[in-house]
């Protein structure tokens, strides 16, 4: 990785970790924030995550999804968020009306 990607990887990170407990933001979301990179990074960044002080499972995609295929991986994030207070519907989507974070 190269010095402007680790760089921005640390900018996500920052803003990863405002996000508060009970709440999450959308990658489309942080990239805004974070400015001068995509949503696809974001997910990149939060795939390679080895900080355990980063709130990851409180990124997810813009349909108010988890965005993790693995199962395990999966059932990780929904039983994380469902801990801190996040709702799930019947078809496992969070409605970001409700749980969305605004800084």
């Amino acid at each position: 990785m190269d010095d402007e990607n680790t760089s921005t990887y640390k900018k996500i990170y920052l803003m990863v970790r405002q996000i508060p407990r009970g709440k999450v933001a959308t990658y489309g979301q942080i990239a805004s924030l974070v400015g001068g990179c995509s949503a696809r990074m974001v997910g990149y960044a939060m795939a390679g995550i080895s900080d355990a002080t980063i709130p990851w499972q409180r990124v997810i995609n813009a349909r108010g999804r988890i965005s993790i295929r693995d199962p395990n991986g999966y059932s990780l994030q929904k039983a994380i968020l469902e801990r801190e207070g996040v709702v799930f519907d019947e078809s496992d989507t969070i409605d970001l009306e409700v749980f969305g974070w605004q800084p």
